[in-house]
This record gives C-alpha cells, structure tokens and sequence, in this order.
C-alpha cells in the first residue's frame, strides 16, 4: 500500500469499516510510515474532540416544518421547462459569436495556398531542372572542370567579307 491511498482509505480503517485483509495492510503500512501515522493520529484527535461536542437533537416537529418550507416554495410553471438556464444561454451566445467569427476570418492565411497561376503551372512543368539545380551547383566535380574557350566555327572563315565599297 502506498501513501496516496492509505489517504484516500484512512477514515474507512479509522471508523473501522474496512476488511481485514485492507486493515492489517494498512496497519503495516502505518508501522513503516511516520507521516502518514502521523496524519492518522491528527484524525484520531479531530474525532476525540469531535466526540467532546454535545450532540444536539432537533426540535420537535423540525422535520415537519422543513418539508413544510419545500413544498411551499413556488414551482416553475408549465413553461418553465422552455425557459433556458443562464448558463446553457450563455453557452450558446458564445458557441455562435465563435463560428461567426471563424466563418469571417480573412482567408489569407500563409498556411492555405491560393489559387494557382500560369507562373506556378511553368514552375511545375520545369520541376524535373528545379530539383536537380541544388545537387549541379554544389558537386565539387565542377570545380576541377577546365572552362572551354570559345573556338571560332569554320562557317564563318569559310564565308568572304563582302566590302560596301
């Protein structure tokens, strides 16, 4: 038995209610514990003290007079069973004041795309080129590489110049 529920069961073995296999638990529990024999026996001393105060029985006819005051306190009228409680109003004031303020919220939310353009469907369709671009950038194997020198084609050696003399 641990302390948390040596508390939650500590009157029912104080008044003596509890089974014995729970008590003797409880009474071992209590040998080994010092707080909680110690809030046990705080419990013992309330209900000395307890036990010191006078009882005081009712006076004649006290019953009575009560169920008396019940009854004669004015009831809900047929319709009262429509009329709704503060808090069940209350409730729903806020529930609607809620999904209005929800529904009027501006959509533009970072988080929620818009509709598509002709940019976007352009980027879709090079999306192939887009993801290779990080991984042809960064490869070092580019670097070693020797720039090529523009070499003149034949096609224009080939071709006379022609003077507007």
């Amino acid at each position: 038995m641990n302390c948390e529920k040596l508390t939650q069961e500590l009157i029912t073995y104080l008044d003596g209610r509890m089974h014995e296999v729970e008590r003797r638990e409880t009474e071992e529990h209590l040998r080994g514990c010092a707080t909680c024999r110690e809030r046990a026996e705080q419990f013992r001393r309330v209900w000395t003290a307890m036990d010191e105060v006078p009882v005081i029985d009712p006076s004649f006819g006290f019953d009575a007079r009560v169920r008396q005051r019940v009854a004669a306190e004015p009831g809900r009228n047929w319709f009262g069973w429509f009329v709704p409680q503060a808090r069940l109003a209350f409730s729903a004031v806020l529930l609607i004041a809620l999904t209005v303020w929800i529904a009027k919220r501006p959509s533009g939310n970072p988080g929620t795309p818009g509709p598509m353009t002709e940019q976007d469907f352009n980027a879709i369709k090079d999306l192939g080129v887009l993801e290779n671009y990080d991984v042809v950038t960064k490869m070092d194997a580019l670097s070693e590489l020797v720039p090529a020198v523009d070499q003149p084609t034949q096609n224009s050696e080939a071709e006379p110049t022609q003077s507007n003399d």
